[in-house]
């Protein structure tokens, strides 16, 4: 038996499709369900998203803090980064409800020793070496299984040194469509979110080789999960998760499950292929995807593609609109050299690409979506054009086999009224599928 599988801590929920939980009732929720849980005198970690997740945060963290402190004997806060770039003190302020004042107009704590007394909030530190601690090996054979055979290959189980020290490991945060996993949350968090480079290498190819338009959404057991799942049952520390499903665009909580990852996981994921995923009747022909300041490069923008793709004609466009970012990404240089095709480019070309990481690699077929490569003629057939829209130069841009659009030229009222093109505010986090199927 897992951890993570301890009787005695059963999955609670509250909250559901057509409602939202009051801070009052998440509050109430979380003491309850914590009463299960042995923390008295443990060392806890909560783990928890990054900047380019939605979600109230100061608000489900402000609920744990509470419920744990008085209890634990230690508390800590790992941003489960993955390989995104480390969070600046400033942004984990304003991520966590620190300085400035709220939507109410009412000042919030100067600091985090104020906000939250005798919690110590961290990065993933995912480039140190010193802080990921070996948990174990998945065989060649168990990886080729779990992976449908797309993968054989032996992984080596690394994770966040505070992660694996601790007693109990709770992760808080928002479950939302996404295009490796099917449906992001619970393990996620901690594979890729709290892992080393190579694990969430691994995980990602094997999604791209799936592809994001088959995966993202995808409620069950995603191949994808299925290896997260077997790396995270070979984490000693007792697994916990509070998830959550926010309403995109406002941040207003629906629902919340706290119980095992896995449970927790289940229950939210089904309410968030209810409310996040919006079906339309007949395919776009161009979609102007505009990207919030949360999503500060294309690494993390390309969202905008990923959520829309399933609903984009055959020859169709998306547009990432972002005049806020300036580059393509800070972390994973090599972006620039192998640039933006579709999976088959790759495959077809494997020993030229090979020693690039793979999580590039599937970044790279994300972005660019659905399309064929012929190895014989050189020609590679891309389902729909990707246009960026930011302050990225046009010779970059091309460089990088994506279009190019001056942001300054982009009336967005204007587009709404065109025939055949739709303007997505906030994009990111809703998925759109033509009824019936991709586009």
């Amino acid at each position: 038996m897992s951890a993570s599988a301890a009787p005695g801590i059963p999955c609670r929920t509250i909250g559901g499709v057509d409602q939202h939980v009051p801070a009052e009732a998440l509050d109430a929720f979380v003491a309850e369900s914590l009463a299960d849980v042995d923390v008295d005198g443990k060392d806890v970690v909560l783990v928890i998203p990054d900047g380019t997740r939605s979600c109230p945060l100061p608000l489900l963290v402000g609920a744990m803090h509470r419920h744990l402190v008085g209890r634990v004997g230690a508390l800590t806060a790992v941003i489960a980064l993955g390989t995104h770039s480390y969070m600046e003190p400033d942004e984990i302020d304003r991520m966590l409800g620190v300085g400035g004042v709220d939507s109410q107009g009412r000042p919030q704590p100067a600091t985090l020793g104020d906000a939250y007394p005798g919690l110590l909030v961290v990065n993933h530190e995912w480039a140190d070496p010193d802080m990921l601690v070996s948990v174990g090996r998945i065989g060649a054979e168990r990886i080729a299984e779990l992976s449908g055979g797309r993968l054989r290959r032996e992984a080596n189980v690394l994770i966040n040194r505070r992660v694996v020290e601790a007693d109990v490991a709770i992760v808080v945060g928002p479950v939302f469509p996404h295009e490796v996993v099917g449906i992001s949350g619970g393990n996620k968090y901690f594979i890729p979110g709290c892992a080393s480079q190579d694990m969430i290498d691994m995980t990602h190819w094997v999604g791209a080789l799936i592809t994001s338009a088959e995966l993202i959404g995808t409620t069950g057991i995603t191949e994808v999960r299925a290896m997260i799942n077997e790396g995270a049952e070979l984490i000693p520390t007792q697994r916990l998760a509070l998830c959550c499903v926010v309403e995109s665009g406002t941040g207003l909580l629906k629902a919340a499950a706290l119980g095992t990852t896995e449970d927790a996981w289940a229950a939210t994921a089904q309410i968030a292929a209810q409310t996040h995923v919006t079906y339309v009747d007949a395919p776009f022909q161009r979609v102007i995807s505009c990207m919030p300041t949360r999503y500060d490069d294309i690494w993390t923008a390309a969202k905008g593609f990923y959520k829309l793709e399933p609903a984009v004609a055959d020859g169709g466009e998306v547009v990432i609109y972002a005049p806020h970012v300036t580059e393509v990404s800070e972390t994973h240089p090599e972006i620039y050299e192998i640039g933006y095709h579709c999976r088959d480019y790759f495959v077809h070309q494997w020993d030229a690409f090979k020693h690039v990481h793979w999580g590039v690699l599937a970044h790279s077929t994300h972005l660019r979506g659905m399309g064929t490569y012929d190895p014989t003629t050189g020609v590679e057939q891309l389902r729909v054009r990707v246009t960026l829209a930011t302050q990225i130069p046009r010779e970059v841009c091309e460089s990088i086999n994506l279009g190019y659009l001056d942001p300054a030229s982009v009336d967005l009222q204007a587009l709404a009224a065109e025939p055949g093109t739709v303007v997505i505010p906030n994009a990111g986090e809703v998925l759109y599928r033509v009824k019936g199927g991709i586009g």
